[in-house]
């Protein structure tokens, strides 16, 4: 197995802003990713964006994953006893240094996640004030895996409707649904 190529010249930026803090940093097919405790996030993603050398100038997406029953450990930083069910993903690009780089945090649920309870243990802050583009991705987070976003300005669900009993992406939600669309009224083309 290839040893992998953690020479991206970010990291050693954020380890000498951050000296007291774990983090982790893997590579996957040329893409560095940079695990952040949630409790930094946000100082982390400001200095990537302001600092001159950094200068993530873009946030390409912001997306999540949920590792429920996923066969390898996603270990959260400084807690190596620790996993992390969900993951909040940043794809950050330098316009001006023309680099990518992937930063996520993990998530631990403290709450039954088949429902729609605010769990607060599923809360991070919003990065709108740093990128006003994460409004709609931190949106579409929030109602397809139920992670809330603290300070964003409109955070309401963007692809289900407002009551909709749950967040459909996540894994222990059932491939069928829970009979939701079965009381759907039906509207054909010429009745619209």
């Amino acid at each position: 197995m290839a040893k992998p190529n953690l020479d991206h010249p970010t990291l050693p930026l954020v380890k000498q802003r951050f000296p007291d803090t774990k983090f982790l940093a893997t590579e996957f097919r040329g893409q560095t990713t940079l695990v952040v405790p949630n409790d930094k996030l946000h100082d982390v993603l400001q200095f990537l964006r302001d600092d001159s050398q950094c200068a993530y100038d873009f946030l390409s997406d912001v997306t999540a994953v949920d590792y429920l029953q996923y066969p390898a450990r996603q270990p959260i930083p400084g807690e190596p006893e620790k996993t992390g069910r969900f993951a909040v993903v940043y794809v950050l690009v330098s316009t001006v240094h023309n680099r990518r780089l992937i930063v996520k945090t993990l998530l631990n649920p403290t709450l039954d996640t088949a429902g729609i309870e605010d769990d607060p243990a599923l809360h991070l802050p919003t990065v709108t004030d740093l990128w006003p583009g994460a409004e709609w991705t931190e949106r579409e987070v929030f109602d397809m895996f139920g992670i809330r976003f603290d300070g964003h300005p409109d955070l309401r669900r963007i692809l289900t409707w407002e009551k909709y009993p749950a967040h459909p992406l996540r894994k222990d939600y059932p491939l069928r649904g829970r009979g939701e669309r079965d009381d759907y009224r039906v509207i054909e083309r010429d009745s619209a």
